[in-house]
């Protein structure tokens, strides 16, 4: 285990591309910690920087208290879970997974012991002697991940390693890597593109954005307090409305529509009176059905419903706004078999973003 510290790390390549920008993180020993955001965003480059499989321009990579810029790959103590699993298609499930114990010279009972015993935790032990072009996708990652967990590593690193299985078994896969990281308490730094990786894995969520990053956080302050609209809109299922219109006195003004903005918004937006803002609002938030209806007597709209999905528990229901279409999450209990539905915006859990920083405004 160790603590892994970033200190404005800079990525430049020869041709002048800078992939990734002042990148500042401090990761607490045992921490599991992911990076997340759109291919291209430098996610996967800050993790093989870490790796040492891509050198650092300018900052300082520190691990367990040494600084490892220009230490080579084999000398960071780190093990790294690829996409594609990267093992060795001519050795055996084995041999793939006691391979580095075998470089580290250890005794063959202490291999056979170890490996045996990782077989064991990831259900391998009928596969031992396979070699993994015999294997289904989910056996190779866990044979990728048996291999990394023998190395007892300081770090681990993961990019995407989910990725190139079906969806049934990614979710299964994302409980085991996640039980297992608590109970070694090895700290982990797990690369994808996925939201629900990140939500439901991580301690902590770095979100970037062209080379940038644009919030570190919990994945419950990602979500109630983000910075800014790109990571409003990135983190979220369906993803948040954005609807653009003017703040005058206590109402937001908007495409025909008013709706009055909570008491303790009323405050940070004295700056905005006049001026046009961006209102986000989550789909979960557009409400329906009576209760809703009472509680919400001034944000109340009738919308012509456009499009409707059934998921079993609930409808994702698009809305027809004149600018553009609205999504809303409403229990499938509710008979939706209506052109016109009325539907309340819960106004207390809303946010405003300035139109042109794009940041989320907030109390100063």
């Amino acid at each position: 285990m160790a603590e892994v510290i970033l200190k404005n790390i800079n990525k430049i390549y020869p041709n002048g591309v800078q992939a990734v920008f002042d990148f500042n993180l401090e990761i607490k020993d045992g921490e599991f910690i992911v990076l997340v955001g759109p291919s291209g965003c430098g996610k996967s480059t800050t993790l093989r920087m870490i790796a040492g499989l891509e050198g650092i321009t300018s900052g300082d990579l520190i691990i367990d208290g040494e600084r490892v810029n220009l230490l080579a790959p084999v000398d960071r103590d780190i093990a790294l879970v690829f996409q594609n699993y990267a093992l060795y298609y001519n050795m055996s499930v084995f041999d793939n997974m006691g391979i580095s114990l075998k470089l580290r010279h250890e005794q063959k009972n202490v291999i056979h012991k170890t490996v045996k015993d990782m077989a064991k935790r990831f259900d391998l032990t009928d596969y031992l002697n396979r070699l993994p072009s015999n294997l289904s996708g989910g056996q190779k990652q866990r044979v990728a991940l048996g291999r990394a967990v023998v190395r007892d590593p300081k770090v681990f690193l993961m990019d995407e390693p989910l990725s190139n299985l079906d969806a049934k078994l990614r979710e299964k896969t994302r409980s085991e890597i996640v039980r297992l990281q608590r109970e070694l308490k090895t700290t982990t730094i797990y690369v994808t593109h996925d939201q629900v990786e990140a939500m439901t894995m991580a301690d902590r969520i770095v979100v970037m954005n062209e080379g940038y990053v644009q919030q570190i956080a919990t994945p419950y302050e990602l979500y109630a307090h983000p910075n800014n609209m790109f990571v409003a809109g990135f983190i979220g299922m369906p993803n948040i409305n954005f609807i653009s219109g003017t703040i005058q006195d206590n109402y937001f003004y908007f495409d025909g529509f008013k709706v009055e903005i909570f008491l303790g918004d009323l405050e940070k937006l004295k700056a905005y009176q006049g001026k046009e803002v961006v209102m986000g609002i989550r789909p979960e938030y557009i409400e329906y059905g009576e209760k809703s209806l009472k509680e919400n007597p001034n944000s109340i709209l009738e919308l012509k419903l456009d499009h409707k999905e059934f998921l079993g528990d609930e409808f994702y229901v698009e809305l027809v706004l004149p600018s553009k279409i609205i999504t809303a999450r409403i229990p499938s209990e509710y008979d939706l078999d209506k052109e016109i539905l009325k539907i309340a915006f819960n106004m207390k859990q809303v946010h405003y973003f300035d139109k042109d920083t794009k940041m989320r405004i907030v109390k100063e």
